[in-house]
């Protein structure tokens, strides 16, 4: 089963709800993957003025800081492969086509970029990574990037083909897009998405979910209208609004019932428990009542950019 999201800060407590709700067989496997469209082959020689923070996996890959995260809150340890770029697929086909392994055929974006892709998520998805043995029973993979981007075309159109291979109750896709509040009057602006949802499945792919990014929650009658225009249930409409601090972020998704919208599309009602979040709503609580600020120097080549040491500032 796979659940992609599209460029998502919020993918490690949706994967984090996940994880916590599929409990319905104590061997249950996950994998997660982060796809980058640049055409760099990592993040290792990117400036971190251009980047911001680069994360050091176990076996040496540098990887964006998602990957990270990802390792932090699923006590996974992933590995260089996890990270997908442009680079590495292209370079991959290239190395294919120098040895001859596509027979003398035209190599082309579709079908050899686009089954690289493919080939290299279901190759890797079988290398355990949570220290259980036996293949991924759940993918989590984030694609980055904005839609319309032309890097970003190539893993689009290998998510659409690997999302009919599979077929429904395999592929559950959450579309991530912002939903501005115009200042001035309050009001919550809906065209972003329903252009970028319109972009999306132009090229193929149709969100099962929408993950919506704004400063407060949204109204009933804004859902209503994404519903309708964006052809998504209002149910499986979800606000990522501002929160106080980090810990609140799967509370927020618990109360809207995210984790239920993800598993009706996976085909797994009925077999999952709720949320265990005693322990992570006390740490939310404990944070809520912090108000004395602290003052702490640090000393680094790239303080012009807070992204850069964004795993110490957080």
């Amino acid at each position: 089963m796979c659940l992609c999201l599209n460029e998502c800060a919020y993918i490690i407590f949706f994967s984090l709800f996940l994880v916590q709700n599929c409990q319905y067989h104590p061997n249950t496997h996950f994998n997660l993957f982060g796809l980058d469209p640049y055409l760099n082959t990592d993040a290792g020689t990117m400036s971190p003025f251009e980047h911001g923070e680069v994360f050091v996996l176990d076996d040496g890959g540098e990887v964006d800081l998602d990957l990270g995260n990802y390792e932090r809150f699923m006590d996974i340890k992933l590995t260089r492969d996890n990270n997908i770029t442009t680079g590495k697929i292209y370079q991959s086909v290239i190395d294919k086509e120098r040895k001859g392994d596509y027979l003398g055929k035209t190599v082309q974006v579709v079908p050899h970029i686009t089954d690289e892709i493919q080939d290299w998520i279901e190759r890797v998805a079988m290398i355990p990574v949570d220290g259980k043995e036996g293949p991924a029973d759940v993918c989590v993979i984030e694609l980055g990037g904005t839609i319309g981007d032309i890097e970003s075309m190539p893993f689009i159109e290998a998510l659409g083909q690997f999302s009919y291979r599979v077929g429904p109750g395999n592929f559950c896709l959450i579309h991530v897009s912002l939903v501005p509040v115009l200042n001035v009057v309050g009001e919550q602006k809906t065209k972003p998405t329903q252009h970028s949802v319109r972009g999306l499945r132009g090229q193929g792919l149709t969100p099962n979910i929408l993950a919506c990014r704004s400063t407060v929650a949204l109204d009933d009658n804004v859902k209503g209208k994404l519903s309708q225009f964006c052809h998504v249930p209002e149910q499986n409409i979800i606000t990522l609004y501002d929160v106080p601090n980090i810990w609140h972020i799967p509370l927020l998704l618990r109360d809207q019932k995210a984790h239920e919208a993800i598993f009706k599309v996976l085909n797994l009602q009925g077999t999952t428990k709720e949320p265990l979040l005693k322990e992570w709503t006390s740490r939310a609580e404990i944070c809520d009542g912090l108000h004395e600020p602290v003052r702490i120097a640090m000393v680094g080549k790239y303080t012009g950019l807070s992204d850069a040491y964004l795993s110490i500032l957080k």
